[in-house]
């Protein structure tokens, strides 16, 4: 029975190094140490970052939603489209972010994973760059030490990560980017603490650029709270500018909240420019659902300015009814600036039913 046990305690050892083995990053051309986080992951980062004053980067796994994402590096869209959105890996000190084709023929999961990697990259004393990766990434450090935490709690993953959010703006360009790399990495994280974090930085006060990134995120990462967050502190934000750019991160959401709301803002916004904003990003989603949201704006906006950046966003359907429905906006329309505008974008494209039309109309 003893020997049974000592199988058993061995083969659970087995599994279970063999777990986190495989919760690693896939690394190359780095010093790497391993070491604990300890009770404080801000404690051993400040000590790492503090140890040497040339460049070095930390790194360590946060855990994730699991659904199919791609973090990694692609030089151009059309790279990303036919990379099969892996095999590729990083250059982790290429200011550009720039890419290589990974070794392994097949580097897609199975299924999705559960988590990802987060890196900062330090020099001078300073955090520089906020980076996160998915574990189908291959990473190349240019034979700079890496610094491998485990034992890293989320919460205290979050809390480092909303201090560098927070970091004063000095209108650097550079800055700015660290700041919206580490809002990224917060909304990555599954966990609550991510969710009131991303709360904190959006509150009115915040830096606009700041409060417009975390929007994003928390359309695109969020789900359910996300839209929660973006109802409170977005639809109802009293400033114009705030509530037109918010329009796009309720466009990104997936949960059906995100549509409704988006819907109600083309429809009763107080401002011409946010209800034009709402209906273009619509358009962009482009069902027959939202089309009827953009004719009924075309119908019943009392702003003639709204009307026509409707039929534009008619115009940007993604499905095959977009010129019948400009066609009948250019016959029937009371309202002469709509049936301007809907010719107009009929010459625009190039569809042969368009072709047809504008031949008919020039030669009655």
């Amino acid at each position: 029975m003893k020997a049974t046990k000592s199988l058993i305690a061995i083969a659970m050892l087995v599994v279970s190094a063999a777990i986190a083995a495989a919760q690693k990053p896939k690394v190359s051309n780095a010093k790497l140490q391993e070491l604990s986080a300890g009770s404080s992951l801000k404690a051993a980062v400040d000590g790492l970052v503090q140890k040497q004053a040339g460049p070095l980067w930390i790194g360590y796994r946060i855990p994730t939603a699991a659904k199919e994402r791609t973090l990694c590096c692609f030089d151009s869209v059309d790279q990303f489209k036919n990379s099969d959105k892996c095999c590729m890996g990083c250059r982790m000190e290429s200011e550009n972010g720039g890419s290589f084709n990974g070794t392994v023929s097949n580097c897609s999961q199975p299924e999705p994973l559960p988590y990802a990697f987060v890196f900062l990259r330090a020099t001078g004393g300073q955090i520089g760059k906020v980076r996160v990766y998915s574990a189908d990434c291959a990473l190349e450090f240019a034979n700079l030490p890496l610094y491998w935490l485990e034992d890293v709690k989320p919460e205290q993953s979050v809390d480092l990560l909303t201090g560098l959010a927070l970091a004063p703006d000095t209108g650097d360009s550079y800055e700015k980017k660290t700041t919206h790399q580490a809002v990224m990495a917060i909304a990555m994280h599954d966990t609550p603490a991510a969710d009131a974090a991303l709360e904190k930085l959006i509150q009115p006060g915040q830096r606009e650029s700041l409060r417009e990134n975390v929007a994003f995120w928390l359309g695109v990462e969020r789900g359910k709270k996300g839209v929660e967050l973006l109802h409170k502190y977005v639809k109802e934000d009293p400033d114009d500018s705030m509530r037109a750019k918010g329009t796009f991160a309720f466009s990104q959401s997936k949960d059906p909240e995100a549509l409704k709301d988006l819907i109600d803002m083309a429809r009763h916004d107080q401002s011409p420019h946010v209800r034009g904003q709402a209906i273009f990003w619509l358009a962009q989603i482009g069902s027959r659902k939202e089309a009827a949201q953009i004719t009924d704006a075309i119908e019943n906006d009392p702003d003639t300015e709204v009307k026509k950046k409707a039929v534009f966003a008619l115009s940007q359907m993604h499905d095959d009814q977009a010129v019948p429905r400009l066609i009948q906006l250019a016959k029937t329309n009371k309202n002469p600036a709509v049936r301007k505008q809907a010719i107009f974008w009929l010459g625009q494209s190039h569809d042969p039913r368009a072709l047809d039309f504008l031949e008919e109309l020039l030669t009655k």
